[in-house]
């Protein structure tokens, strides 16, 4: 072979050809999860010991944790009375001696042989008068005399210690001097980001000289990992705008100037921003795939009411697609009121101008009115239809679907998205051309999340609440004192006319989960705490009718109190619904906890929110965040740290990144530099005939799985 070295040369080469990798140890590598050489070189360090800087056993300190190198020097293990086994070892180096003692870990009399180098992190005790670590952190360094040492992770099952994959990894890449590591990534690039050539990274990913060094490989590293996802978005998304053609639309006309004047409040400049991106997107010649978060409240049906509307001025239609009959009859609801009254201008109208036409199409509007609905649905005479996935059934046809707006995109799969943008497909005409489609959500993305996982979507932000909007205050609560004085204000503020949700984790009582119940909960408060007041219950599992009975009742405020589980979360829209308990709070996830705060606040008047734990000592952080701050942004970002960053190629294991070095919490700058960079690739060469090596990468290393996961999210 010549040539440079790719990573599918080095994904072809067994672990057998490594000096001092037998049978044996061929095994124990499989066992570990290495079979091949590309998987051992990327199999990186979890630490580094810097042996300039490490602590000697005369400065260990009793009750402060810290790492030591030494060497073992006696091992003895013995057996107790109730069968437990207890490995007790002497180490130490030139300035002094440590004991360490290992409880129900018999296999370390085997692993520490008398002589060897062990790198060991624990927290020092005295225990008779000399300092002892009990089951500290062993690494086994084998005789690497480097300043730098890699400490790779351990496998108890597999039994290969670190020396010994430093000895492997360092034979692999002593090995490839020749011929040298081929670089995807131009020099060019390289010099304008400030990274280091691969075959640099990888040398000092594993072996660095310095600190610094090693922080520069981990970068150029992380900055490979990342640009292979940001291409295959990039890539996607520039297939989709090339293999779709989009409608021109006219904007800025005088509907859309009709629509904003006429608001009763007057829009914030986010919205004014977001609606300048989205107008933008409308008059280009391919359809605009976009993105709009925005926090509960922050005005984004006025946004996409404002797209829908540029559709129409054009002669054509706009589709708003809600998971839910209660949220799509609430958008319904909503934007025929902020519609009231508007005219379309008309030309062919003998007045110049005409009334503009929504309507609503569930599974609940019977068959009569469903059929006259459609036909003149196909037939032009309906501007804006509001729907649940009802919308993408097969007897919907519309005349000419511009513009199609999907709320809370995270409850539709991707083929139902597709299904409504094929909605607008003319299927008649030599070209087709697909509807501009705008996805919302009020769950906030992390930026660095939205521009990985939702990579194939431009991006807008709604980060400013329109004024009016009086900012809610949160409580954490714990114990029966706070309790009683909680449920006293409730009472105070509904004998002002006020109305408050009661928000409980599950339906029925549950003996493995002892959390309140909504029916349990119902039942107590109406005998006690809330005891002469109107309560409602509202829960999943009851019938669709019932349910809009017990919700119309609290809307109208036949009700003081609704007693709910999370089917409040998303849509139920009440103003004058000013507090908010959540039971069990620490059971929730934040993102669940701030969508359902987000159902007070949504007047004039101050609203407050309690969070209830049974723990009155211990406050969780999530609970503890939702205090501190009502930005959901900055709640989002938290949650991303709390819960580690999960995967973004596949659903496998929660909090399990699948990226191994970059870091969507760490590497912000780095993931902007990725999507630039894929950006410049893909639009001076969208087939990548002139980055082979790219595209190979993202085969050997993507699955087509994970890469259909990219798109799907």
């Amino acid at each position: 072979m010549t040539g440079q070295i790719t990573l599918r040369d080095l994904a072809a080469i067994d672990v057998e050809v490594l000096k001092g990798v037998g049978e044996k140890r061929k095994a124990a590598l499989a066992d570990y999860g290495i079979n091949n050489v590309l998987e051992l070189l990327t199999n990186y360090p979890r630490k580094w010991v810097d042996r300039t800087n490490e602590a000697r056993v005369s400065d260990l300190v009793a009750g402060q944790e810290a790492l030591v190198i030494v060497e073992v020097r006696k091992v003895s293990k013995f057996t107790t009375k109730n069968r437990k086994t207890i490995v007790n070892v002497q180490v130490g180096d030139d300035s002094g001696r440590l004991a360490a003692v290992f409880f129900n870990q018999p296999w370390r009399e085997k692993q520490l042989k008398v002589g060897s180098q062990v790198a060991m992190f624990g927290k020092p005790d005295l225990f008779r008068g000399v300092l002892q670590m009990s089951n500290p952190l062993v690494d086994l360094i084998g005789d690497r005399t480097g300043r730098i040492v890699p400490i790779y992770p351990q496998s108890e099952k597999a039994q290969v210690s670190t020396w010994e994959l430093a000895t492997w990894v360092e034979n692999a890449l002593e090995r490839c001097r020749e011929r040298g590591i081929s670089d995807p990534v131009s020099a060019e690039l390289l010099s304008r980001y400030e990274l280091v050539d691969r075959t640099t990274a990888l040398w000092s990913i594993h072996f660095p000289e310095t600190m610094v060094a090693k922080q520069d490989a981990r970068r150029r590293l992380a900055f490979d990992e990342l640009l292979r996802v940001q291409v295959v978005l990039v890539g996607r998304k520039r297939a989709f705008e090339l293999d779709n053609t989009g409608i021109r639309h006219k904007v800025g006309g005088k509907l859309q100037q009709r629509f904003i004047s006429a608001l009763p409040f007057a829009i914030t400049s986010a919205q004014q921003r977001v609606i300048n991106e989205i107008d933008h997107d409308l008059a280009a010649p391919h359809p605009m795939h976009r993105l709009l978060q925005g926090d509960v409240g922050s005005g984004k049906t006025v946004v996409a009411v404002s797209a829908m509307l540029a559709a129409v001025q054009g002669g054509h239609q706009g589709a708003l697609m809600a998971p839910t009959e209660v949220l799509a009859e609430q958008h319904f609801a909503g934007v025929r009121n902020l519609l009231e009254g508007l005219l379309v201008p008309d030309e062919n109208n003998l007045f110049g101008d005409r009334q503009l036409r929504v309507e609503l199409l569930t599974s609940r509007v019977t068959s009569e009115r469903r059929r006259e609905l459609l036909r003149d649905l196909a037939n032009g005479g309906v501007d804006i239809l509001i729907g649940t996935h009802a919308l993408i059934q097969d007897g919907v046809k519309f005349s000419s679907l511009g513009v199609a707006v999907i709320d809370e995109q995270h409850r539709f799969g991707v083929e139902q998205r597709a299904a409504l943008r094929n909605k607008g497909t003319d299927t008649t005409s030599m070209t087709a051309t697909s509807p501009d489609v705008l996805i919302m959500t009020a769950t906030p993305i992390p930026r660095t999340a939205a521009m990985t996982v939702y990579g194939d979507l431009d991006v807008s932000v709604l980060d400013e609440m329109p004024p009016g909007r009086t900012p809610i205050k949160t409580f954490w609560v714990a114990g029966k004192k706070s309790e009683s004085e909680m449920w006293e204000e409730i009472r105070q503020t509904i004998s002002h006319g006020q109305q408050a949700f009661v928000v409980c984790p599950l339906i029925e009582e549950s003996d493995k989960l002892q959390v309140a119940s909504a029916e349990d909960t119902f039942k107590t408060l109406s005998k006690t705490e809330l005891k002469g007041l109107k309560l409602g219950l509202l829960h999943g599992r009851m019938p669709s009718n019932e349910k809009d009975e017990v919700m119309t009742k609290f809307r109208n405020r036949k009700l003081d109190v609704l007693v709910a589980t999370t089917v409040i979360e998303v849509g139920v829209d009440v103003p004058n619904a000013t507090c908010m308990v959540v039971l069990d709070a620490d059971r929730f996830g934040i993102a669940q906890l701030h969508q359902l705060r987000g159902r007070v606040g949504r007047g004039a008047i101050a609203s407050r929110c309690w969070l209830v734990t049974s723990d009155a000592e211990i406050s969780s952080p999530r609970v503890d965040a939702l205090v501190e701050s009502t930005d959901g942004f900055y709640l989002a970002e938290v949650d991303l740290e709390l819960r580690g960053e999960g995967t973004i190629m596949n659903t496998a294991q929660k909090g399990r990144s699948d990226l191994k070095l970059a870091s969507l919490r760490r590497d912000r700058d780095l993931i902007e530099l990725a999507r630039a960079a894929a950006t410049e690739i893909i639009g001076n060469d969208p087939t990548l005939k002139s980055h082979n090596e790219i595209r190979d990468e993202i085969d050997l290393l993507l699955t087509p799985d994970e890469e259909e996961f990219l798109f799907k999210n």
